[in-house]
């Protein structure tokens, strides 16, 4: 499939050739749920913890004698049955992980770049460079364009210039393409790669 490439300032600069087989799948939902679900798994910080009946503070002494109370038969006030006891079976840390095959990942990242270029929210630019690192001025052209939440995968490294400058404009993220994954990319509403971008993903998709 052919799309047009655009300048910053929504000049024509040609066209580029995609390859279908990374922006003309038919998006599978099935997919990009089990990759987004990874993603967020493995970000988890997973260190949620609560005290069990040996790490609370109170005393470990029997608190009544066992028989002829007319009451149940207790040990500690540290038990889960009591308040500010120990809690039974609470959350320890641990990872959120689990595997994914790598040959599953690359597939949602194919189906998550042909989604964008379906419903028409794939635009490709021409390079996203800038002379000086000026946000007033990338902010303007961002708007020009019609960008409100956008992410712009570059190639194999990112102008320092025109990061800083979008670091600082809200709804705007900047990625190299190894950096590009699916949940940044169903995240915002446009996607924008530039033509080393391009020649990259396809690189690394291949």
């Amino acid at each position: 499939m052919k799309l047009d490439v655009i300048k910053l300032d929504a000049g024509a600069a040609g066209e580029v050739e995609l390859d279908d087989a990374i922006f003309g799948l038919e998006p599978r939902a099935d997919i990009l749920h089990r990759v987004v679900r990874w993603q967020r798994n493995k970000a988890q910080a997973g260190t949620h913890k609560v005290k069990t009946r040996s790490e609370t503070s109170y005393s470990t002494k029997k608190i009544y004698r066992q028989k002829g109370t007319g009451g149940a038969r207790h040990g500690s006030r540290n038990a889960p049955i009591f308040r500010k006891g120990g809690i039974y079976k609470g959350p320890t840390p641990r990872s959120h992980g689990h595997e994914l095959t790598k040959k599953f990942r690359k597939l949602g990242l194919r189906h998550a770049l042909s989604a964008k270029a379906q419903t028409g929210h794939l635009v490709v630019l021409d390079e996203a460079a800038l002379s000086e690192p000026k946000t007033k001025a990338l902010a303007s052209a961002v708007k020009a364009l019609g960008w409100k939440r956008a992410l712009v995968i570059d190639g194999a490294e990112v102008n320092e210039n025109f990061a800083r400058a979008a670091a600082n404009i809200q709804g705007l993220d900047v990625l190299p393409s190894q950096g590009a994954n699916v949940y940044d990319i169903l995240k915002r509403d446009t996607l924008v790669i530039t033509k080393a971008g391009v020649e990259a993903l396809e690189a690394r998709l291949k």
